[in-house]
Formats: structure tokens, sequence, C-alpha cells
């Protein structure tokens, strides 16, 4: 006599199945979110750098500083001669400048910063100070 075998997957073994795929995934998507971060690390440092450079060349041609007040001033003196644009800051998607001398642009709400004082280009976010 014969014996119908029934084909398909019992129920631990998709049970077995999904629970290598929970633990994958939970080993995989940190990475992910870890390379996103150093990706906008990375663009916000030659970001920096690349307009730090602009402000200095500008600096050198013209005797003195860039009209930093705002964006728009900043875009007249420094657009299209010596940057393309005003960048946009890498972890809030919108290029706000401010200028001004001493410590008080630390609690300005801004993307970007210009100390007159002592000529720096930087910003707030963690990882433009390194």
């Amino acid at each position: 006599m014969r014996t119908k075998r029934k084909s398909g997957f019992t129920l631990v073994e998709i049970l077995i199945v999904v629970v290598i795929l929970g633990i994958l995934a939970a080993i995989v998507i940190p990475q992910f979110s870890e390379a996103s971060d150093n990706a906008k690390a990375a663009a916000l440092d030659s970001t920096l750098q690349t307009v730090r450079s602009q402000i200095s060349l500008y600096r050198f041609k013209e005797s003195g500083d860039p009209d930093c007040t705002s964006a728009a001033t900043m875009a007249t003196d420094m657009v299209p001669a010596y940057l393309q644009s005003i960048p946009d800051n890498p972890y809030t998607g919108t290029g706000t400048v401010l200028q001004g001398a001493g410590a008080a642009l630390e609690d300005a709400a801004s993307d970007w910063w210009y100390n007159t004082t002592d000529h720096t280009f930087w910003t707030n976010d963690v990882v433009a100070n390194r």
C-alpha cells in the first residue's frame, strides 16, 4: 500500500528561517545607518574645506572679508567667482549663513557661521570641528 506524502514546509522550518532572517537583519541594518552618518560627515568636512579655502582666496584677492551677513549677501560676494553656490549643510539640508564676531554666534540658529574676528567658517554639527 502506498502512502501519500505531502510536500511543503513544516511550521518549525518556517519559524527557523524567520528567526535566521531576523538575526541577519539585526546585524546588517545598523551598519547601513552608520555608513549614512559617515557619508554626511565626509560631505560636511569636504564642504567646510572647500568654503574655507575659497574664503581665504577671496581675502587674498579682494584684501578683505566677504560679506557673510546672510546667504544672499555671501552669494553676491562669493558666487560665481569663488563658489558655484552657497553649500547646503548635509545634516540640515539648508544653507543659512550668519556673520559676526566671537562666541555670540554659537547661540544663533544657523547652518554656517563666519567669524570676522578670527576669519573662520564653521558649523556646530558634531563632526565639523575635528
